[in-house]
């Protein structure tokens, strides 16, 4: 089975990004081995630990888990048109050192949230950018985009039902996707 790293642009735990990873990754257990990849206590990355041989021990772990995984699942807010700087890092620290990325050659996904109208737009592409310069396969279509996620689960904090149905259209994509990958 593959292995599938999920990673939140939001540290908060009752964030939409959060709850919507969540349901995606109930949608695809039975497909992938899922793991949530834990990015909250990555120290900023800073070229000169690498280079004194100062590596902090979060950096090792991050970069091994992460090694590990076959495919790649994006879920994030939009912080002022762009990712929040803990996802980012996430991204920096894993490709590095230079020639080393644990990013390389494997398929992924972008799903953006926001509480406006225009779902996260600007934090998805510019997510898909630096993703395309890490060289990591973006998965196409179907794009998502979860405005005004706010609606989309109910007061109990459940999916809705709509939402579900949304979302498990891009799972059964993202899921042949990654397939067409060894």
């Amino acid at each position: 089975m593959k292995k599938l790293g999920i990673f939140v642009g939001s540290l908060r735990e009752g964030s939409y990004s959060k709850k919507t990873a969540k349901v995606i990754a109930k949608q695809l257990e039975n497909d992938f081995e899922v793991s949530f990849i834990n990015i909250r206590n990555l120290q900023f990355y800073d070229e000169d630990l690498e280079q004194e041989g100062k590596v902090p021990a979060e950096w090792t772990k991050f970069r091994d888990e992460v090694k590990e995984m076959d495919a790649f699942l994006f879920v994030t807010p939009e912080y002022n048109r762009s990712v929040p700087a803990v996802l980012k890092n996430a991204l920096d620290v894993g490709s590095r050192p230079y020639g080393s990325s644990v990013w390389d050659g494997k398929p992924g996904a972008i799903v953006s949230t926001s509480t406006g109208a225009i779902g996260g737009f600007g934090a998805n592409h510019h997510l898909r950018q630096s993703m395309t310069f890490l060289n990591v396969y973006m998965m196409q279509q179907p794009e998502i985009y979860l405005g005004d996620s706010g609606a989309c689960f109910n007061d109990e904090g459940q999916v809705v039902e709509r939402t579900e149905k949304y979302l498990n259209k891009f799972s059964q994509a993202f899921k042949t996707w990654v397939n067409k990958f060894n």
